[in-house]
């Protein structure tokens, strides 16, 4: 299963889901990288010294990344790509490398939010730095403004949680993903769901899809 959707729709809370659901991994590339960065693998080392440069890690290194991942024994039954592919290009790939693969056929999962959402989703969110609670003052703020109902700590905000930097990963999520939303639109194992309802509804959005992909393949 793909999840694709922009910064903020909620792929990795519904990964999360899918996989207490189903028992089947969640795959996120940006978990895979910070995995071989910090065991300072081959492929670490070369994001390293990339992502030092203040580039974009390019597909063929992400590409195979994912490509060491899928031949883990605990994707045999399925799995959730959270976010991947990002860029036409690696659509293109994983669509060759799962037909060079016997048994699992591919569902893309696009969880649609609308842009003003998105941003109070992005910017509204703070953290409590000594439990990690997280909070959103428009959506659901703490009792108390700007400190954690749990232990008081005064919450924080992270640094990529502000405005400027929301408008140039949408820049970026426009110029690179929103094709491949487009790519997987055209193929019949594709849905799109409301992510604007609530997490218990967008995921029985997701199961009630993959149901009706199940019963139409049998």
């Amino acid at each position: 299963m793909l999840l694709i959707g922009a910064p903020g729709a909620g792929k990795g809370t519904q990964a999360q889901r899918i996989m207490a659901a189903w028992g089947i991994p969640q795959i996120s590339t940006g978990d895979l990288l910070r995995d071989h960065r910090a065991r300072q693998t081959p492929i670490g080392r070369v994001a390293t010294s990339i992502m030092n440069t203040g580039k974009l890690v390019p597909d063929d290194l992400v590409n195979e990344m994912v490509a060491e991942r899928l031949a883990e024994p605990d994707t045999t039954r399925g799995y959730i790509l959270d976010g991947y592919p990002r860029t036409l290009g690696q659509a293109e790939w994983l669509d060759d490398k799962l037909a060079s693969l016997s048994g699992l056929p591919l569902i893309a999962v696009s969880i649609r939010v609308s842009y003003t959402q998105l941003l109070r989703r992005i910017t509204g969110r703070r953290i409590c730095p000594t439990c990690q609670r997280i909070y959103n003052v428009y959506l659901q703020p703490p009792k108390v403004d700007t400190v954690c109902d749990v232990d008081g700590t005064p919450l924080v905000q992270r640094a990529d949680d502000v405005e400027a930097v929301f408008h140039e990963r949408m820049r970026t999520y426009e110029a690179l993903t929103a094709p491949v939303v487009e790519h997987y639109r055209a193929r019949s194992r594709f849905v799109e769901v409301d992510g604007e309802q609530s997490a218990d509804e967008v995921l029985a959005g997701i199961m009630a899809a993959v149901t009706r992909f199940r019963s139409q393949s049998v």
